[in-house]
């Protein structure tokens, strides 16, 4: 990874600095420009930053890769900077810098924001180190792995390059099992409905290795009488374009869920326990196509809440004695606004369900998110900084940690054994599925 890094370092044309300096400049709107001047070194975003936290290193600091991106754009694109930039601390952007860049947003940032949530004067970091890795993207400076994963998806339609008939026996798999849990055989996974109400689009990573998750979610649909349909084509709600700075390709991979909506006339896109996938679906989404969705875009964590609201599920909570705690995805809940409906849920499904000491939008990134767990080269980085998330954990008791989003579920997973926690990861609807109480009769809605 480091030696190819060099190799296309090593290459850079003027030309290429002047793409990356122009796409940095695009990426950048008037209110993030005037971001780059703005900050007091007050040191608030320094105990903020997990990753500083856990090595706390200058290098680490959000204002110290701020700093070194501001230095460029002061290089480049005000006066003082280019006549004196002795007196600015103004930077060229060169290959030395355009490493500097990488190491930074890539290697030292997941993007999570909760810098910017604890900044004195409120400067939008995450939206400055997006704008530096649209700059890099379009310099061919991506971490390869990270590129790759977005080019499998682009390529097979997921970004695990799960084939179409493999996808189709998966679930035609995990209805079969569905129906043996249940002992109903009218248990369905519909596939390809025209006009159901839901389109449920998963992270390809269940049908891969985790099929209980989708079963899960199947059997809280079958059992709350919902009219629902996943797509042969345009399931994979991932979206890696968010990290790897290339909105082109990140608008291609929205579209093909868009597309499937289109194809089979839903009217609600669900989206699965994934923070990157509801916030690119949701927020992003609309930015990249320059257009807002004709329909509903909707956490299924949102649904769940509905469900139970309504009296569509029934929960017996003594079935989860065990303590339960809950991690928040930065993406989902941060930038994302879903904060309460998996804690009503929980609430109701869990007997003994606590906080962890920051949490909500407060929370600490578990430190794989922004790509991080598709970038081999800052490993150790990546499970060092997990440090701050498996405090959290063991300070709450907890013998289950509930985390709605699947990058969340890998990061812990490798936490909880290199942290030796002890611990039961688990997704929404897999706890929620414990607790379920099947009933003789299931309301419907538009069957």
């Amino acid at each position: 990874m480091a030696d190819d890094l060099e190799t296309r370092l090593a290459a850079l044309t003027d030309a290429d600095l002047a793409r990356g300096l122009a796409t940095f400049r695009a990426a950048l709107r008037d209110e993030e420009a005037a971001y780059l001047n703005a900050c007091v070194r007050c040191g608030f975003c320094t105990d903020s930053c997990h990753v500083h936290r856990m090595e706390p290193v200058v290098d680490n600091i959000p204002a110290r890769k701020l700093d070194q991106i501001a230095a460029v754009f002061r290089g480049h694109f005000t006066t003082l900077g280019r006549v004196a930039p002795g007196l600015t601390g103004a930077r060229r952007l060169d290959r030395d810098m355009a490493k500097a860049w990488v190491d930074a947003v890539f290697g030292r940032c997941t993007l999570c924001g909760r810098c910017s949530l604890n900044c004195a004067v409120g400067i939008n970091l995450p939206a400055v180190f997006k704008a530096a890795r649209a700059a890099l993207a379009s310099m061919g400076l991506v971490p390869a792995d990270l590129q790759a994963t977005v080019d499998i998806a682009l390529e097979t339609g997921n970004n695990m390059g799960v084939s179409k008939e493999d996808w189709l026996e998966t679930v035609a798999w995990i209805e079969e099992e569905l129906q043996i849990e249940l002992d109903d055989p009218t248990a369905r996974i519909p596939v390809d409905k025209p006009g159901a109400r839901v389109l449920f689009t998963v992270n390809p990573r269940e049908p891969k290795f985790f099929p209980l998750s989708l079963q899960a979610s199947a059997k809280l649909f079958h059992l709350a009488g919902e009219d629902w349909t996943v797509a042969s084509e345009g399931w994979d709600l991932t979206n890696y374009g968010l990290f790897n700075g290339n909105p082109q390709q990140a608008g291609t991979l929205n579209r093909a869920l868009l597309d499937a909506m289109e194809r089979l006339g839903c009217q609600m896109l669900v989206i699965g326990e994934c923070g990157h996938g509801y916030a690119s679906a949701r927020w992003e989404g609309p930015e990249w196509q320059q257009a807002a969705p004709p329909f509903p875009i909707v956490s299924v964590l949102e649904l769940m809440r509905d469900y139970l609201r309504e009296g569509r599920i029934t929960l017996d909570p003594t079935k989860v004695a065990a303590r339960v705690t809950l991690h928040d995805p930065c993406n989902l809940v941060r930038h994302g606004g879903i904060l309460e409906p998996q804690r009503e849920v929980l609430r109701a499904a869990a007997q003994d369900f606590v906080e962890m000491a920051e949490h909500g939008v407060e929370n600490y990134c578990c430190g794989g998110g922004g790509g991080a767990l598709a970038m081999g080269a800052y490993k150790a980085r990546r499970l060092k900084s997990g440090g701050m998330k498996a405090e959290q954990i063991r300070r709450t008791g907890a013998k289950i940690v509930v985390a709605p989003c699947h990058n969340c579920i890998d990061q812990l997973s490798e936490l909880n054994k290199d942290y030796k926690l002890g611990v039961k990861v688990q997704t929404l609807a897999e706890l929620l599925s414990d607790a379920l109480v099947p009933t003789s009769k299931s309301p419907q809605v538009n069957p």
